[in-house]
């Protein structure tokens, strides 16, 4: 009876991999290769430039919450950088202030998340 199995087993086993062809899906042809490159910040001119630091309330984890706030914040227009430091619950950012602003920055780390789960507080620049 083992044997029986064992030979019914390869012989499904056979079929599955002599029956699979290997065809090119034709939606998957069309699919770029996701992009890594990095957005390039034009330099701030000093007279523009301005620092800020505030507190952000409801991050649950460092790659899941801080990582993609800080992705969010530095991929925005005017950021020369941004850094969220999910022990401590706090972002720093430099910024073009012609560019960019409180309630702008506030706004990008509230909608990161489902709009209620980050909340910006003590906004310092």
């Amino acid at each position: 009876m083992k044997f029986t199995k064992i030979i019914a087993s390869l012989a499904i086993a056979g079929l599955v991999f002599v029956s699979c062809k290997k065809e090119e899906d034709k939606n998957l042809a069309n699919i770029k290769p996701l992009e890594t490159t990095s957005k390039e910040h034009k330099a701030i001119a000093a007279e523009n430039a301005q620092t800020a630091s505030f507190e952000i309330e409801g991050m649950t984890c460092a790659m899941g919450c801080a990582k993609t706030i800080e992705k969010e914040l530095s991929n925005l227009d005017g950021v020369e950088k941004a850094a969220v430091d999910f022990d401590k619950k706090t972002a720093t950012i430099t910024f073009d202030k012609t560019v960019q602003n409180q309630e702008s920055l506030t706004k990008i780390v509230q909608e990161t998340g489902d709009g209620k789960t980050y909340k910006v507080s003590n906004f310092k620049s």
